[in-house]
């Protein structure tokens, strides 16, 4: 179902930028996200895909990259071991080299950058990149009201949910 929603182009903006952004408007999204979870519109999947595949036809990751140098992926069993063998490495070899885990006892890598974000913004393991790579930002995910917390916190750190959430806003106020 196409709902002909027109944004406009995403500039890039900085994490710092974007955090400044969505402390402003923190109360307004926060309260915006509260209804949101309480209605669960049944076309706010529709609404949120249709947004997504706007802004990402006019915005490149490649220019950007903020979620690849602010904020790391949780690893599963198999993304380790997918990328253990991508590198040619034993797997324990490449956990005591990039691996560590965090407070919530998920596997993270050590360090941000990315340790496979290239200077170019390019990513040297991006056919065997974690899972929770390739789904970022989760914009085009099903059930999209089981994630608007997370949606909303990702407003920190990629340009394209920031409008998308404006829009959002704006549409279904």
């Amino acid at each position: 179902m196409q709902l002909n929603i027109r944004m406009k182009k995403t500039e890039y903006k900085s994490p710092e930028e974007l955090k400044t952004i969505t402390d402003k408007t923190r109360a307004e999204t926060s309260s915006f996200v509260k209804k949101l979870k309480k209605k669960k519109p049944k076309n706010l999947d529709n609404i949120v895909h249709e947004l997504h595949e706007e802004a990402f036809a006019m915005f490149d990751c490649l220019d950007c990259a903020n979620c690849c140098k602010t904020i790391g992926p949780r690893l599963t069993d198999k993304d380790i071991d997918r990328l253990a063998k991508h590198l040619k490495m034993k797997t324990s070899d490449f956990m005591d080299q990039y691996i560590l885990t965090d407070e919530d006892n998920d596997f993270v890598f050590k360090e941000h950058p990315c340790p496979f974000l290239l200077s170019d913004n390019y990513c040297l393991v991006y056919e065997n990149r974690p899972k929770a790579c390739r789904k970022y930002p989760h914009t085009n995910r099903k059930r999209f009201y089981q994630i608007l917390d997370l949606s909303h916190k990702n407003c920190e750190t990629c340009p394209v949910v920031s409008d998308i959430f404006k829009e959002l806003i704006t549409l279904l106020n």
